[in-house]
């Protein structure tokens, strides 16, 4: 590699030259003011909380995973068991047995996003050492080992049938080997990845300088999250009215689900858009990004009209509820919310330092 080479792969130039990896308030900062003009036409800085009335605070933070998942048809999510915080490794072991469940699984916190703290657990000593490490409340599932993943994001006025807005397929972080370099040297060749270095080199210790056979496939991170590598690519195109008729035909049975992203596996589009063959691994609510904005081949300016297009649609519902009765959030609700989100990422940050796996924040 070569000086211009190496000043390129450095982290700082990409996340520098690629939007996508821009902080949270840089993207939102210049588009504050429109969130600003919509809350003055509801008199409500927290208009959100009234998009979804049955997921704690909207959906636009710490909400429950368990508490959404109780909301969704059994047969539309993966198996699950929640795991109390200081519940005993035996104990733990015994609710898996119980149920059924077979290695690997995935185990996720109840409360966070981003993708923090999700972790695919390969055998027992993976389950053992989450649970020793974990914090707070937790939740086990049955890994759904469907080839492919997409965000769906779907809205809809209380008391009509809705539509989707926007399709985000996602690439999970994968390397093929050529016989020649290691699963490092395979990383390093891609800027995506040179991003994941920190995170992997802690979860692969020294398998990552394995040298994979040429055209070995070697799927590091199972999970389609961009702060994990995962490439996200624009598919709005498939959107149809068959897919549209499917989601309607799901997200009808979800109580007080009005506006959000639905984080699904499937076997193949055809099964997606005849409903078969999927399942929702995650619903977000009033906090859901319009995460296509992501494709690299996207500018900045598309991605804030997105937003901005989104941020319209979930003022309108939630000033829909709002006129059946549905309350805004309080300044003092408002004030608990953002508290309980800062301790929480604090806590987790202190673990960080305190010697704890790097991939559990990553």
């Amino acid at each position: 590699m070569n000086w211009w080479q190496k000043i390129k792969h450095h982290p700082r130039i990409i996340r520098l030259t690629n939007w996508e990896y821009w902080s949270f308030n840089t993207v939102y900062f210049p588009i504050y003011p429109i969130w600003l003009f919509l809350a003055a036409r509801t008199r409500s800085l927290f208009f959100f909380s009234a998009a979804n009335p049955t997921i704690r605070n909207g959906g636009f933070l710490n909400e429950s995973k368990k508490e959404v998942y109780a909301l969704i048809p059994e047969q539309y999510y993966p198996p699950t068991i929640f795991v109390k915080a200081g519940t005993s490794t035996d104990d733990v072991l015994k609710s898996i047995n119980q149920r059924g469940f077979r290695f690997p699984l995935i185990a996720k916190p109840d409360v966070g996003e981003r993708g923090r703290d999700v972790k695919k657990l390969d055998n027992e000593r993976d389950l053992l050492a989450y649970v020793v490490k974990a914090g707070d409340d937790f939740l086990i599932q049955k890994f759904m080992n469907y080839p492919l993943e997409a965000g769906i994001f779907y809205h809809r006025n209380p008391g009509e049938p809705g539509t989707i807005s926007g399709i985000v397929f996602k690439e999970f972080l994968t390397v093929t080997g050529n016989g020649s370099d290691s699963i490092e040297e395979l990383l390093m060749q891609n800027p995506r990845y040179i991003l994941q270095l920190s995170a992997l080199r802690e979860e692969l210790g020294e398998g990552i300088h394995r040298i994979p056979a040429p055209g070995e496939k070697l799927e590091l991170v199972p999970y389609g999250n961009h702060c994990r590598g995962a490439r996200f690519t624009n598919v709005s195109r498939r959107i149809s009215p068959q897919l549209v008729e499917t989601f309607n035909s799901v997200c009808m049975q979800i109580p007080g689900f009005h506006y959000g992203r639905l984080d699904v596996r499937f076997e193949s589009w055809e099964k997606l858009e005849r409903g078969e063959a999927f399942t929702i691994i995650e619903l977000n609510g009033a906090g859901s990004e319009p995460t296509h904005i992501y494709d690299p081949g996207k500018t900045i300016f598309y991605a804030w009209k997105e937003i901005v297009r989104h941020w319209f649609i979930l003022n309108r519902i939630s000033r829909l509820n709002h006129r059946l009765g549905v309350p805004y959030m309080r300044w003092k609700e408002a004030r608990q919310m953002f508290r309980e989100h800062r301790e929480r990422t604090s806590a987790k940050e202190r673990g960080r330092h305190q010697g704890l796996p790097a991939d559990m924040f990553a």
